[in-house]
């Protein structure tokens, strides 16, 4: 990586703003889920946060595939086809209702965390990436397990 494009933790110039910004359709979708209780608009949201949790699983995925692209590696294979399943998690989640959509992407972005964390770990991703990776996997994961409580609370 170009020293001049880095920040002193190794990840380019607004990585970690953009990432935190990234949070913000999850939180803001949760948030009308939690405090608007008409229904129809509950579901708008639902709909909403699922859609960009696809979008978002489909993103990590891509990552992967960017990482494969660079130069040949052993591991390269492995990492072309777990990187598609995140967008299959994503997409069959948006086939159905919202509670098992919702537990599903959960899954999903724990899973692809946990694969990133103690299968690949610092030895293909930087650790800087794996720190920001951890704090938004977090961020999406309430997100998620708030909006799965929203019908109830």
């Amino acid at each position: 990586m170009n020293d001049a494009a880095s920040t002193r933790d190794g990840l380019p110039p607004w990585t970690m703003a953009l990432g935190l910004g990234g949070l913000i359709p999850f939180i803001a979708c949760t948030a009308v889920m939690l405090a608007v209780p008409e229904a129809g608009t509950r579901d708008l949201a639902g709909r909403a946060l699922l859609g960009y949790g696809a979008v978002i699983l489909s993103f990590l995925g891509g990552v992967h595939w960017g990482l494969v692209l660079q130069g040949p590696t052993s591991r390269g294979a492995r990492m072309l086809v777990i990187g598609v399943m995140p967008s299959l998690a994503g997409w069959i989640a948006l086939l159905l209702p919202f509670e098992s959509a919702a537990a599903i992407q959960v899954g999903a972005f724990g899973a692809f965390w946990l694969y990133e964390h103690r299968v690949l770990g610092p030895a293909v991703l930087p650790p800087a990436y794996l720190a920001l990776r951890r704090r938004l996997t977090l961020g999406v994961i309430a997100s998620l397990g708030l909006a799965l409580m929203a019908p109830s609370l």
